[in-house]
Formats: structure tokens, C-alpha cells, sequence
């Protein structure tokens, strides 16, 4: 998501988020998703944007806002790190259930990639 620029900054391109209701809602209406125990993700193809964009939702369910603004830093950071291995021309939306409040950066890394893995959003380059 955020590229480091030459004095090292990482300047998030705002044209990679998903910020507004329109966009959401498309995703939801014509979206695909799947699920785990900790995420749901929601993806959208778009043939007009070269890369990917996320959206993250944290219900007032899960906690409180110090909890809901954790877990969007915490699952755009595991997004930046992975950013390679993801499909192009998609909207993403990752929703986030109250199983993963509890679990370590760790294993939020794994169920990331495992939802994704099971959406076929992960590029097909083997590790």
C-alpha cells in the first residue's frame, strides 16, 4: 500500500484506500467473499485501476476506538508487507470479526493470507 520514498518516508497513495460509501457499497452488492475465523473479505475485479485498493471496517463490536484503529493499522501494515503478492485491478474490503482482537500481529499475518489465499487474491508465486 504506502512505497518508501528516497529519505525513507512512507507516504500512503490515497488513491489506494477505499474511502467512500459508493465504493463500499459496489464492493458489498457485486462483491465476492469469503471468511475465517477472524476476517471476511470482500473483493470486487476492476478492470479500469492498475492496483489493488483496500477499505477496512471495524464494527463498534469488536471494541472501542483505540481497539477498531489498532486493527486497521495493524491489517494495513500486514497489506504493505504483502503487497507484491496480490492480484491487481481489485477492491478489497477486509472486515474485522471479534476473534482476531486477541491473537498476536503473528497470527493475524497468517489468517490474512490464509482468507486471501482462499479468495485465489494471492498471485501464484510459490515461497
Amino acid at each position: 500500500m504506502c512505497k518508501r520514498d528516497e529519505q525513507g518516508e512512507a507516504p500512503c497513495k490515497k488513491k489506494l484506500r477505499l474511502r467512500n460509501r459508493a465504493d463500499f457499497g459496489r464492493v458489498y452488492r457485486h462483491g465476492k467473499s469469503f471468511a475465517n475465523h477472524q476476517f471476511v473479505v470482500y473483493w470486487f475485479r476492476r478492470r479500469e485501476v492498475e492496483q489493488f485498493r483496500v477499505g477496512i471496517s471495524a464494527s463498534k463490536k469488536i471494541g472501542n476506538a483505540v481497539v477498531r484503529n489498532r486493527m486497521r493499522r495493524i491489517v494495513k501494515e500486514i497489506v504493505r508487507h504483502h503487497e507484491q503478492e496480490l492480484v491487481e485491478q481489485i477492491d478489497l474490503i477486509f472486515i474485522v470479526r471479534k476473534g482476531a482482537v486477541t491473537k498476536s500481529y503473528q497470527e493475524l499475518e497468517k489468517s490474512v493470507l490464509h482468507v486471501l489465499r482462499k479468495a485465489s487474491l494471492l498471485k501464484s508465486t510459490r515461497r
